[in-house]
């Protein structure tokens, strides 16, 4: 009777030692395809969250520069005692920039960041399926397009996800995390678990345009514009009183050019184009300032003039 109970407490112990091992989050090796604002503020997050992280981006020289922008973008951060030296050291050492797709093979997840365009996102999982592991997931950042849209693309549908990050991605924590129609329970809690070993703070939407925080911020957006163009008030006294007023970190506008005006024009089209609400229409001067090629920090003109066209201010 004694053995018997040994034995039942050293298989619990080991059970226990077991389940342990597994639960413990392991250093996931995490893509991000498309090296612009959006992908190399998630690149931030994955290497300086403890991940090994590859940037990939179709044109390698883009790639290489997003790498220099993360490298940085820490450097600032310990510079103003955000991480030690070391943390960013062996977070940029974990970190490399690719342009060949083949280069994500060994990822536990990939994260797309290219254009909001379903055709452009779709042609990209399709190439992923023939790269990729076959238990590895693909995230989607999209936030105006359906994820069970997109993941019907892919021969793993249950396998792919929306994982919206919130921009500037490197400096806020919030992220939703959107299941497809055909998304598996398993994919959804690991897609959860690795965010939060990011230090990130998931959060579950349902698979509908602008999800939570671009339902709102779109619109809002649009209204600011709006009163730029009716002769309201300047774009600074604006983003001053939203900030003042409503405790915003940004104001609209100066949040319009960190994402760029032609990001926020395909995102008012997407919007209306799914939605038919008024307040999603483009406005007229956000149009005409795309076409002039003032597109925010990124060309150094915007509603703002800009002396240096990096966006990762720490």
């Amino acid at each position: 009777m004694i053995h018997g109970l040994v034995v039942d407490r050293v298989i619990l112990t080991l059970i226990t030692m077991l389940h342990a091992m597994l639960s413990k989050p392991l250093q996931p090796t995490i893509a991000i395809a498309g090296a612009g604002t959006m992908g190399t503020g998630i690149a931030i997050v994955a290497a300086r969250g403890g991940a090994n992280t590859i940037l990939f981006d179709a044109d390698e020289k883009r790639a290489r520069a997003a790498l220099n922008d993360l490298q940085r973008f820490l450097d600032r951060s310990v510079q103003l005692d955000r991480l030690t030296l070391e943390q960013a050291q062996v977070a940029v050492s974990r970190t490399h920039a690719t342009g060949c797709l083949q280069d994500l093979s060994a990822a536990d997840l990939v994260v797309e960041a290219v254009f909001e365009d379903h055709a452009v996102k779709a042609n990209l999982i399709c190439a992923l399926d023939d790269v990729l592991r076959p238990d590895a997931i693909i995230a989607s950042n999209t936030s105006t397009l359906s994820i069970t849209k997109l993941a019907a693309t892919s021969r793993r549908p249950q396998q792919v996800v929306g994982l919206h990050f919130c921009l500037p991605a490197q400096l806020m924590k919030l992220v939703e995390v959107t299941p497809g129609l055909l998304t598996s329970v398993e994919t959804l809690v690991r897609a959860e678990q690795i965010c939060t070993s990011l230090g990130q703070i998931p959060i579950r939407t349902k698979d509908t345009p602008g999800f939570i925080l671009n339902r709102f911020a779109i619109p809002f957006n649009n209204d600011a514009i709006r009163l730029v163009e009716r002769g309201v008030a300047s774009p600074a006294d604006i983003d001053r009183g939203v900030r003042t007023a409503l405790g915003y970190p940004l104001g609209p506008l100066q949040l319009v050019d960190l994402v760029g005006l032609d990001t926020q024009m395909r995102l008012c089209e997407a919007f209306y184009e799914n939605t038919r609400d008024p307040r999603h229409v483009c406005p007229p001067l956000l149009q005409q300032m795309v076409a002039a090629g003032r597109l925010g920090k990124k060309s150094g003109q915007g509603f703002y003039n800009y002396e240096s066209t990096s966006t990762f201010g720490a």
